[in-house]
């Protein structure tokens, strides 16, 4: 499995931006599909963002589009999640996950599909 580390996430308030950061180790990154899920105290944990080992396809919750994108740098083992506008509804345990797949340009937004997890940061936007 591949370790990741979460970083950037932090007290807000609403219509601020955070950059969120997970850096990958101990396996190729590039084998790699990535996901950003959140999960809010009380609520299931559901899917932010999605991209392919490539880099060429993403995929954006419907919830946070226009406000968040996803992409990565393999030279450095990281996929990154700017957002921006955010809301108090934003508020969340924001994890990153990795899964192993071999096509270059597909993903998947079922957490289940994911084989490692990041310990996940507090993303918290204040109204």
């Amino acid at each position: 499995q591949v370790q990741l580390v979460e970083s950037g996430g932090g007290l807000v308030q609403a219509g601020g931006s955070l950059r969120l950061s997970c850096e990958a180790s101990g396996r190729t990154f590039s084998n790699y599909a990535m996901g950003w899920f959140r999960q809010a105290p009380g609520k299931e944990r559901e899917v932010v963002a999605a991209i392919s080992r490539s880099g060429g396809s993403t995929k954006l919750a419907d919830s946070v589009k226009g406000r968040f994108t996803i992409s990565s740098d393999n030279a450095k083992n990281t996929v990154y999640l700017p957002m921006n506008s955010l809301k108090p509804e934003d508020t969340a345990v924001y994890y990153c996950a990795a899964e192993r797949r071999v096509g270059s340009y597909s993903y998947t937004t079922v957490a289940a599909e994911y084989d490692s997890w990041g310990q996940g940061t507090q993303v918290t936007v204040s109204s």
